[in-house]
């Protein structure tokens, strides 16, 4: 990608507020609101960036998965351009990038652009200090290459169980970092 011909996925851009219900605003003001007063020791970024960082221990970041008509590599640049601009904010926080889950409920083009997505990721984020991949998806994928709504209830988003068997290994992986002396 040139100056000329960025790339797309490394542009950020407001969520589109495709209902006109104003959904993701309310929320967003909500968790603001309810965050005001307090200084949490990790901070979880998602498909927006959080525009008030202040000194967290770790930055989660999980995005990438809707990142529609762009390519792989496209989709790592732009993961790795919120790593840098995380790093440059937050230089001694340790960054946590989440992997991609597996989606649809057969196998599918978007399921494998996310594994590929993974991979790329996963291999940048190798070389960086301060900064770690998680993959945590626990198996969604049945043997036969389905994925149950019992997991992700439109073969995306994930119920209760899904994303209790998502933070049960990304809650001990936090844990652990949290436990180790901060490197300054």
């Amino acid at each position: 990608m040139s100056a000329e011909d960025p790339n797309p996925a490394a542009t950020p851009t407001p969520c589109k507020d495709i209902q006109g219900d104003g959904r993701w605003m309310s929320l967003h003001n909500r968790f603001v609101s309810d965050s005001k007063d307090k200084e949490p020791d990790v901070l979880f970024v998602g498909d927006s960036l959080v525009q008030l960082m202040h000194q967290f221990g770790v930055v989660v970041l999980w995005v990438g998965t809707n990142n529609h008509g762009h390519t792989p590599e496209q989709i790592c640049t732009g993961i790795m351009a919120i790593v840098q601009v995380i790093k440059n904010k937050l230089p001694h926080a340790h960054t946590v990038i989440l992997g991609l889950l597996p989606r649809g409920k057969s196998p599918n083009p978007l399921r494998e652009r996310n594994a590929k997505v993974n991979k790329l990721v996963q291999e940048a984020v190798s070389s960086l200090p301060h900064a770690s991949f998680l993959n945590v998806d626990p198996g969604f994928v049945h043997s036969n290459g389905t994925i149950s709504h019992q997991d992700m209830y439109d073969y995306l988003h994930l119920t209760p169980q899904g994303y209790q068997a998502v933070c049960e290994p990304l809650h001990a992986h936090l844990i652990s970092m949290l436990e180790k002396p901060a490197e300054n």
